[in-house]
């Protein structure tokens, strides 16, 4: 099946150690990740490849989304590679970090299967991956 592949990139004035911590850490995970509005409760954070991270994201209207994902590769401070199992979209999250004269450049490239369904979340979740990086951004203070 083809795939769909959503990038979204940032430079951060930050060095590539400290946004790799902001994900490696679920305490400070849990309060940037997401679009606006989302609140999370993580309750699961096993950060090595083949571990899981099972989380619930709380809408602004209270509702509730269960989410799994599992840890395929980490290579600290430039790569995670994850696998999002639930609620309705199963897709693979690779992030990269790398370093440049103005900071470091943080690369999400999402790969879904390429359906009907996944083409209409598209501008969504590019809109979501923005409002993420800017709640990164607010976390650590750059």
């Amino acid at each position: 099946m083809e795939k769909l592949h959503i990038v979204t990139e940032r430079v951060f004035n930050a060095p590539a150690e400290t946004l790799f911590a902001a994900f490696a850490n679920p305490a400070t995970l849990a309060r940037w990740w997401g679009p606006q509005g989302f609140t999370n409760d993580i309750t699961h954070f096993n950060f090595q490849p083949g571990g899981d991270w099972l989380v619930t994201m709380t809408n602004s209207d209270g509702a509730d989304f269960f989410n799994r994902w599992t840890f395929q590769a980490i290579e600290p401070p430039s790569r995670i590679l994850a696998l999002h199992h639930e609620p309705m979209h199963m897709f693979t999250l690779e992030v990269t970090l790398a370093t440049q004269r103005e900071g470091t450049r943080m690369t999400w490239h999402m790969q879904f299967d390429d359906t009907p369904e996944n083409r209409e979340i598209e501008r969504f979740i590019a809109l979501a991956n923005e409002q993420n990086f800017d709640r990164l951004a607010a976390e650590l203070g750059v």
